[in-house]
């Protein structure tokens, strides 16, 4: 220990002694040697500052890349969201423009559908008049069938229109909207099977009747012996059952269908007027022509004018004066028959039977089956005596009515309806005035006759219900009866004071 101690002061105080002998060289050496260690230092300095600088410009220009690749991604995006822009309106207008074809051809369908269900529904109403059973099946079907598209149309509209707000049942499925209709279809179909087979039986027993109305002229009585049998042994076939139908034709029946003659004449006369009024007629100017027109005068009696209330009366007259004209004759002198006369038992029994027949029946629909049969006949005659063309014309415009009634057919309005209860009734009242034995004698009251309640009915309602003295006869509304058993149906007449 002690020697290296004394090595150490050896170096010591040789190290001193030199720099004290050589002060310049030591001071540019530590010169040189600080110089060299600054240098050293600035370098280390100026290379971290140079590899700093590197590491910054690098960082930099890695951001300055990623800034790029950013700018680039969001134009290329901006580009790509703007092309599908533009692509997305023109197939957004395309299909807008598919939709509008889409319903453009449904409305059409549509369209079609109705006009064809209201084609169907003419067919339908033309098989009634005149009456086609084949037609009227065929048109039935055409409508089911066309309303059964419609109901398909409309089944897909709804289904169509899903996407839109939904609306309370729309969503329900077909088989239960379709079930009621079907259901109400088949109840259709059998009511449909039912009025078929009884239109079917009245068609027999009307064609059996008209074949019983015209016998052969020889006169001969083997068909309507056949005919009597049939309708005796098939009395309760179909709607008219023997139950509710007379056994026998009797006066009490006859008083009877008198009152359903008056109401009948009633009604068709409150109608007429109704629409000569509406025409602007002059109601008492009519009434005067009314009374002119009807059978002369016993004397000198001059009628005034008819009160306008009692206009109803004049017409009425003047209807019934031409309904009854020839009811003495056992076809109204239609036809020239005389089967009353060669075979009159038989002809009362077939009377009767068709009276039984047809009283139960409406009068459009036996016109529909068989308008030119004899009551078809009556009632156009009677229809073209009743209303003149003018008035014709002047009440409805024109003369179709009466084109239809001259060419054979039976016009399906209101008018031709109300004036066919009247013929049905008065041609009713006719068969049974025939059926009887003796037939009732018809009777009407003349102008200026003394009135007699026996004989006689006021149409006009006097205070007590007692016609005062000195009334007479001004003109007949409706004829009188007088039956094979003493009964007598009473004339209706319209009662002037003589004065």
């Amino acid at each position: 220990m002690a020697s290296k101690v004394a090595n150490i002061s050896d170096i010591i105080q040789r190290v001193a002694s030199s720099c004290l002998t050589n002060p310049i060289v030591g001071c540019a050496a530590r010169q040189t040697i600080g110089d060299a260690m600054i240098e050293d230092e600035e370098e280390e300095e100026e290379e971290e500052q140079g590899s700093k600088s590197t590491e910054k410009e690098e960082e930099e220009e890695e951001e300055d890349d990623i800034l790029v690749r950013i700018w680039e991604e969001e134009e290329e995006e901006e580009a790509n969201a703007l092309k599908s822009k533009r692509c997305g309106g023109s197939i957004g207008m395309k299909e807008v423009l598919e939709r509008v074809k889409e319903m453009e051809a449904f409305m059409s369908e549509v369209f079609e559908a109705v006009s064809a269900v209201k084609r169907a529904y003419v067919s339908l109403q033309a098989a009634h008049c005149p009456w086609d059973p084949d037609r009227m099946r065929a048109a039935d079907a055409s409508v089911v069938a066309e309303l059964r598209r419609l109901g398909r149309l409309r089944d897909r509209f709804r289904r169509g229109g899903a996407a839109a707000p939904a609306v309370p049942g729309a969503a329900a499925p077909l088989r239960e909207v379709v079930a009621p209709y079907e259901a109400a279809l088949e109840d259709l179909k059998k009511e449909l099977k039912a009025k078929e087979a009884e239109v079917d039986n009245l068609r027999e027993k009307l064609r059996t009747a008209a074949a019983a109305a015209t016998p052969p002229r020889g006169g001969g009585s083997g068909t309507g012996r056949k005919m009597g049998r049939f309708h005796s042994s098939n009395s309760k076939v179909g709607c008219i059952s023997s139950l509710g139908s007379p056994v026998a034709p009797t006066g009490e029946l006859f008083e009877t269908c008198m009152q359903e003659v008056k109401s009948a004449s009633k009604s068709f006369t409150a109608n007429l007027l109704s629409l000569m009024r509406s025409a602007r007629w002059d109601i008492v100017a009519a009434t005067r022509s009314i009374i002119d027109g009807s059978n002369d005068s016993t004397g000198n009696l001059t009628i005034p004018d008819v009160d306008p209330h009692h206009a109803k009366h004049a017409l009425e007259s003047y209807i019934n004066r031409k309904i009854f004209c020839g009811f003495e004759n056992e076809t109204f002198y239609i036809e020239g028959s005389l089967s009353s006369l060669l075979n009159p038992s038989e002809f009362r029994r077939e009377c009767f039977a068709r009276f039984r027949d047809m009283r139960a029946m409406d009068p459009a629909e036996i016109l529909g089956i068989l308008p030119t049969c004899q009551f078809g006949k009556f009632s156009g005659k009677k229809y073209l005596s009743i209303v003149h063309p003018k008035m014709e014309e002047s009440l409805f415009g024109g003369v179709e009515q009466r084109r239809q009634v001259l060419a054979g057919a039976h016009p399906r309005t209101g008018f031709y309806g109300e004036f066919l209860r009247l013929a049905k009734a008065v041609w009713l009242l006719h068969l049974l005035a025939f059926a009887l034995d003796p037939s009732p004698s018809h009777f009407e009251a003349s102008k200026g006759a003394e009135f007699h309640p026996e004989y006689m009915e006021s149409v006009v309602r006097f205070p007590g219900g007692r016609v005062p003295p000195g009334f007479v006869v001004g003109f007949s509304v409706g004829p009188g009866f007088k039956l094979g058993n003493g009964s007598v149906v009473r004339a209706r007449v319209y009662l002037l004071p003589r004065a």
